[in-house]
């Protein structure tokens, strides 16, 4: 079996980012991207998906959290397509709920490489959490959606504890993208009619 890794580095005049990523991992991490809840999101993201996940940004956070944030999506995104190849066996759809304390989050996914993002979050009650802009959220998912052509839909179904609901909705597109990342033993190629993802 070939190692689904990706290793991408983006330098921009707003963001240095070098990103390495093991889709078959155990959940380790190693990141650093200036903004301590972002930090504790993705390590999230990491434990809860078993993928392994390094990560160092260095944004202009001087002028705000908005292109650390987005430009990770970016590049987090890129690497997910990247590490996943031709996507052959692999069971191409996840889904989630997840409950954290108050709240349910939904995700599922598609692995389609055609790139839809559906966000349905009536609001945040905090307008940060930490030095994390709460309205980034949808930025950084609809960056990777986008990055690694994958249709992503993200609901809260219930909750009122900003932290809580970010939580909910970072653990559930780990568990999701896991589901939809493992390989099922039964297939051929990949799960199309069309032959190709």
């Amino acid at each position: 079996m070939n190692k689904r890794t990706a290793e991408i580095k983006r330098t921009t005049t707003e963001t240095d980012i070098t990103l390495t990523l093991d889709i078959d991992g155990s959940g380790v991490s190693n990141i650093d991207t200036g903004i301590g809840f972002f930090d504790h999101m993705l390590t999230g993201f990491s434990r809860h998906g078993f993928f392994d996940l390094s990560l160092s940004v260095k944004g202009d956070l001087a002028v705000d959290s908005h292109h650390t944030v987005e430009d990770t999506g970016i590049v987090l995104g890129t690497a997910i397509k990247e590490a996943l190849g031709d996507k052959a066996k692999i069971a191409r759809y996840g889904s989630c709920i997840l409950p954290m304390d108050e709240t349910l989050a939904l995700a599922a996914l598609d692995l389609s490489g055609r790139p839809y993002f559906a966000f349905d979050v009536e609001h945040f009650g905090a307008e940060r959490v930490g030095e994390f802009d709460t309205e980034m959220v949808r930025e950084f998912f609809y960056a990777i959606s986008y990055g690694a052509g994958m249709n992503l839909h993200l609901k809260i179904l219930s909750g009122t504890n900003s932290h809580h609901m970010i939580e909910a909705l970072f653990k559930a597109f780990a568990k999701s993208l896991d589901q939809a990342t493992q390989f099922d033993a039964r297939m051929t190629g990949v799960l199309s009619t069309k032959g190709a993802l």
